[in-house]
């Protein structure tokens, strides 16, 4: 799949998660990538930064300090579940962020049901 197609899918996304959660309250958003310094993740959050602000989104965004560094993908997704993330967009870097993506699913889950 080629990288601008990656990039649509992922805006895409946002798009749709932006539009679906619409309220009065300001719809928070994560994206993590795997870096900063890959061009493609680069286009990614440029994208995103540019698709929120079109649509009144908060973006949150965070990325590995190299390829492979999921302790700071999961401090990501605990700094984004915690400030109210509706959505997390995540391009893992391995396994290890699983245990942390279930329990934020989870916790977002028993929000919506405190409701």
């Amino acid at each position: 799949m080629s990288y601008k197609l990656k990039a649509t899918l992922a805006l895409t996304g946002l798009a749709l998660v932006g539009s679906a959660f619409a309220q009065k309250d300001q719809v928070v958003v994560g994206l993590i990538t795997k870096t900063e310094t890959n061009p493609f993740f680069v286009k990614m959050k440029e994208g995103a930064q540019a698709e929120a602000k079109k649509m009144g989104v908060k973006l949150m965004t965070a990325a590995g300090k190299q390829d492979g560094d999921t302790a700071s993908q999961i401090a990501a997704i605990e700094n984004m579940t915690s400030a109210g993330a509706k959505t997390i967009l995540i391009t893992s870097s391995g396994d290890a962020v699983v245990p942390a993506i279930k329990k934020a699913t989870s916790q977002r889950r028993s929000s919506d049901c405190a409701r």
